[in-house]
């Protein structure tokens, strides 16, 4: 859990809103989890770290959605915890049963949310 939160803090020193930082994020776990799909027979070594950045990312996500001190609404908090819920199952799988294609889902995921969050989308 130490290298997620090094990682959101380092980023967060150098963007200007907490949106950006997590858009940053998100982007930053897809990178590495596309990487690994990429070149699943040279990466295939770097995907239980990927894995595992993504996953610290998501349950700070969702321990932060879930906490009642949230100011979002109650709504859009239940729609992350939801999504981080979905993500932590989904990487349990894919590491039960490793398979590039199965990382199509995770990196999706966190580049269509770091899309809203930076107002791409």
């Amino acid at each position: 859990m130490q290298s997620a939160a090094k990682a959101y803090g380092t980023v967060a020193q150098q963007t200007a809103s907490p949106r950006e930082l997590e858009a940053q994020l998100l982007l930053r776990a897809a990178s590495r989890l596309q990487s690994v799909h990429d070149d699943w027979d040279s990466k295939r070594s770097a995907l239980d770290h990927a894995l595992l950045f993504n996953r610290k990312l998501w349950t700070v996500f969702l321990t932060s959605a879930t906490n009642t001190d949230n100011p979002l609404p109650a709504e859009v908090r239940q729609n992350i915890a939801n999504i981080g819920i979905f993500v932590l199952n989904h990487t349990l799988n894919v590491m039960g049963n490793p398979q590039p294609e199965r990382l199509r889902s995770l990196i999706n995921i966190n580049r269509q949310l770091a899309a809203g969050l930076s107002g791409r989308a």
